[in-house]
Protein backbone atom coordinates (compact mmCIF):
# COMPACT_ATOMS: atom_id res chain seq x y z
CA UNK A 1 0.00 0.00 0.00
CA UNK A 2 2.83 2.39 0.95
CA UNK A 3 4.74 1.48 -2.22
CA UNK A 4 1.64 2.20 -4.28
CA UNK A 5 1.22 5.63 -2.67
CA UNK A 6 4.86 6.49 -3.37
CA UNK A 7 4.46 5.57 -7.03
CA UNK A 8 1.29 7.67 -7.19
CA UNK A 9 3.08 10.65 -5.60
CA UNK A 10 5.91 10.34 -8.09
CA UNK A 11 3.41 10.23 -10.92
CA UNK A 12 1.77 13.43 -9.70
CA UNK A 13 5.07 15.22 -9.06
CA UNK A 14 6.56 14.63 -12.53
CA UNK A 15 4.00 16.75 -14.46
CA UNK A 16 4.36 19.53 -11.88
CA UNK A 17 8.14 19.40 -12.26
CA UNK A 18 7.85 19.64 -16.04
CA UNK A 19 5.50 22.65 -15.75
CA UNK A 20 7.79 24.46 -13.28
CA UNK A 21 10.92 23.83 -15.34
CA UNK A 22 9.11 24.89 -18.50
CA UNK A 23 7.98 28.09 -16.82
CA UNK A 24 11.46 28.86 -15.59
CA UNK A 25 12.89 28.29 -19.07
CA UNK A 26 10.29 30.60 -20.59
CA UNK A 27 11.15 33.30 -18.05
CA UNK A 28 14.83 32.89 -18.81
CA UNK A 29 14.20 33.29 -22.54
CA UNK A 30 11.92 36.27 -21.88
CA UNK A 31 14.62 37.98 -19.79
CA UNK A 32 17.08 37.29 -22.59
CA UNK A 33 14.68 38.92 -25.07
CA UNK A 34 14.43 42.01 -22.86
CA UNK A 35 18.22 42.10 -22.68
CA UNK A 36 18.40 41.91 -26.48
CA UNK A 37 15.94 44.79 -26.74
CA UNK A 38 17.96 46.86 -24.26
CA UNK A 39 21.14 46.29 -26.26
CA UNK A 40 19.35 47.35 -29.46
CA UNK A 41 17.96 50.47 -27.76
CA UNK A 42 21.40 51.43 -26.43
CA UNK A 43 22.99 50.94 -29.82
CA UNK A 44 20.23 52.99 -31.43
CA UNK A 45 20.68 55.80 -28.91
CA UNK A 46 24.43 55.83 -29.57
CA UNK A 47 23.72 56.15 -33.30
CA UNK A 48 21.28 59.01 -32.70
CA UNK A 49 23.78 60.80 -30.44
CA UNK A 50 26.52 60.45 -33.05
CA UNK A 51 24.25 61.71 -35.85
CA UNK A 52 23.10 64.76 -33.88
CA UNK A 53 26.65 65.65 -32.86
CA UNK A 54 27.87 65.26 -36.44
CA UNK A 55 25.16 67.64 -37.68
CA UNK A 56 26.05 70.23 -35.03
CA UNK A 57 29.78 69.92 -35.69
CA UNK A 58 29.25 70.45 -39.41
CA UNK A 59 27.16 73.55 -38.66
CA UNK A 60 29.84 74.75 -36.22
CA UNK A 61 32.36 74.62 -39.07
CA UNK A 62 30.00 76.77 -41.16
CA UNK A 63 29.73 79.31 -38.34
CA UNK A 64 33.50 79.42 -38.05
CA UNK A 65 33.95 79.95 -41.78
CA UNK A 66 31.28 82.66 -41.74
CA UNK A 67 33.00 84.43 -38.85
CA UNK A 68 36.32 84.57 -40.69
CA UNK A 69 34.70 85.55 -43.99
CA UNK A 70 33.01 88.56 -42.34
CA UNK A 71 35.94 89.89 -40.30
CA UNK A 72 35.90 93.06 -42.40
CA UNK A 73 32.27 93.78 -41.52
CA UNK A 74 32.01 94.98 -37.89
CA UNK A 75 28.24 94.48 -37.96
CA UNK A 76 28.21 90.98 -39.43
CA UNK A 77 31.03 89.11 -37.67
CA UNK A 78 29.58 89.47 -34.14
CA UNK A 79 26.40 87.74 -35.35
CA UNK A 80 28.43 84.79 -36.59
CA UNK A 81 30.41 84.72 -33.36
CA UNK A 82 27.12 84.48 -31.44
CA UNK A 83 26.05 81.50 -33.61
CA UNK A 84 23.46 83.58 -35.46
CA UNK A 85 24.72 82.90 -38.97
CA UNK A 86 22.93 80.98 -41.70
CA UNK A 87 23.40 77.27 -42.31
CA UNK A 88 23.47 75.28 -45.52
CA UNK A 89 22.41 71.65 -45.61
CA UNK A 90 25.74 69.95 -45.11
CA UNK A 91 24.70 68.96 -41.60
CA UNK A 92 22.14 66.55 -43.06
CA UNK A 93 24.80 64.58 -44.95
CA UNK A 94 27.10 64.61 -41.91
CA UNK A 95 24.35 63.17 -39.72
CA UNK A 96 23.48 60.50 -42.30
CA UNK A 97 27.11 59.44 -42.55
CA UNK A 98 27.54 58.99 -38.80
CA UNK A 99 24.22 57.17 -38.52
CA UNK A 100 25.38 54.81 -41.26
CA UNK A 101 28.69 54.21 -39.52
CA UNK A 102 26.63 53.08 -36.54
CA UNK A 103 24.55 50.65 -38.65
CA UNK A 104 21.50 52.91 -38.69
CA UNK A 105 19.56 55.19 -41.03
CA UNK A 106 18.14 58.65 -40.44
CA UNK A 107 14.42 58.41 -39.73
CA UNK A 108 13.40 61.65 -41.46
CA UNK A 109 15.28 64.91 -41.98
CA UNK A 110 17.47 66.46 -39.30
CA UNK A 111 15.50 69.18 -37.54
CA UNK A 112 17.12 72.59 -37.03
CA UNK A 113 15.75 73.94 -33.77
CA UNK A 114 16.85 75.93 -30.70
CA UNK A 115 17.82 75.10 -27.13
CA UNK A 116 18.12 78.04 -24.72
CA UNK A 117 18.25 80.37 -27.71
CA UNK A 118 21.13 78.56 -29.40
CA UNK A 119 21.00 76.54 -32.63
CA UNK A 120 20.38 72.83 -32.11
CA UNK A 121 19.97 69.79 -34.33
CA UNK A 122 17.66 66.86 -33.67
CA UNK A 123 18.41 63.57 -35.43
CA UNK A 124 16.06 60.60 -35.43
CA UNK A 125 17.33 57.17 -36.43
CA UNK A 126 16.18 53.63 -37.03
CA UNK A 127 18.68 50.80 -36.70
CA UNK A 128 19.41 48.56 -39.67
CA UNK A 129 19.60 45.57 -37.32
CA UNK A 130 16.68 44.03 -35.46
CA UNK A 131 16.26 42.93 -31.87
CA UNK A 132 16.68 39.31 -33.03
CA UNK A 133 14.80 36.06 -32.57
CA UNK A 134 13.22 35.49 -29.17
CA UNK A 135 10.20 33.98 -27.45
CA UNK A 136 8.45 37.35 -27.86
CA UNK A 137 6.64 37.48 -31.22
CA UNK A 138 8.00 39.61 -34.10
CA UNK A 139 11.23 40.73 -32.43
CA UNK A 140 13.10 39.40 -35.46
CA UNK A 141 11.45 42.23 -37.46
CA UNK A 142 11.65 44.94 -34.80
CA UNK A 143 14.22 47.72 -35.22
CA UNK A 144 15.17 50.20 -32.55
CA UNK A 145 14.39 53.89 -32.95
CA UNK A 146 15.97 56.78 -31.07
CA UNK A 147 16.51 60.51 -31.27
CA UNK A 148 19.01 63.01 -29.91
CA UNK A 149 19.58 66.75 -29.97
CA UNK A 150 22.96 68.47 -30.08
CA UNK A 151 23.48 72.17 -29.32
CA UNK A 152 26.02 74.74 -30.50
CA UNK A 153 26.97 77.35 -27.90
CA UNK A 154 29.31 80.33 -28.40
CA UNK A 155 32.42 80.25 -26.24
CA UNK A 156 33.62 83.80 -26.97
CA UNK A 157 32.55 87.39 -26.45
CA UNK A 158 33.90 90.70 -27.69
CA UNK A 159 36.19 92.49 -25.26
CA UNK A 160 34.45 95.57 -23.93
CA UNK A 161 35.76 98.90 -25.18
CA UNK A 162 37.50 97.46 -28.25
CA UNK A 163 36.82 98.88 -31.71
CA UNK A 164 35.91 95.92 -33.98
CA UNK A 165 36.46 98.04 -37.09
CA UNK A 166 40.14 98.48 -36.16
CA UNK A 167 41.04 95.43 -34.09
CA UNK A 168 38.94 92.41 -33.17
CA UNK A 169 39.49 91.28 -29.60
CA UNK A 170 37.54 88.31 -28.31
CA UNK A 171 37.80 86.45 -25.04
CA UNK A 172 37.05 82.73 -25.36
CA UNK A 173 36.29 80.32 -22.56
CA UNK A 174 39.06 77.77 -22.36
CA UNK A 175 41.46 79.40 -24.82
CA UNK A 176 41.70 83.00 -23.59
CA UNK A 177 42.17 86.26 -25.49
CA UNK A 178 42.43 86.41 -29.27
CA UNK A 179 43.41 89.50 -31.26
CA UNK A 180 42.65 89.63 -34.98
CA UNK A 181 43.42 92.41 -37.45
CA UNK A 182 40.31 92.64 -39.69
CA UNK A 183 42.28 94.48 -42.41
CA UNK A 184 44.58 91.52 -42.96
CA UNK A 185 43.36 88.85 -45.43
CA UNK A 186 42.36 85.65 -43.64
CA UNK A 187 44.84 83.52 -45.57
CA UNK A 188 47.65 85.75 -44.27
CA UNK A 189 46.57 85.58 -40.63
CA UNK A 190 48.33 83.16 -38.30
CA UNK A 191 47.42 81.73 -34.90
CA UNK A 192 43.66 81.91 -35.42
CA UNK A 193 41.11 80.32 -33.07
CA UNK A 194 39.74 76.98 -34.19
CA UNK A 195 36.09 75.99 -34.43
CA UNK A 196 36.31 74.33 -31.01
CA UNK A 197 37.80 77.53 -29.56
CA UNK A 198 34.85 79.57 -30.85
CA UNK A 199 31.96 77.17 -30.20
CA UNK A 200 31.14 74.18 -28.02
CA UNK A 201 29.02 71.32 -29.24
CA UNK A 202 27.26 69.00 -26.80
CA UNK A 203 24.15 66.89 -26.43
CA UNK A 204 21.12 68.63 -24.97
CA UNK A 205 20.19 67.46 -21.49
Amino acid sequence: MILSNLRQDRGQTLPMYVVVVGGLLFLAFAYFAFAQAAVARNAGQSAADAAALAAAQDARDELTDGFFEHLGDPVAWPRWLMAEGDFGYGYEAAAAQLAGENDSNLDGPVELTEVNGYPAFTAKIETRFTVGDSVIPDTENTRAKADATAVIEPRCEMVGGSDPAKLIEIDCEGSGLWTIDPKTPVDELVDLPTASDLFSVHLAE
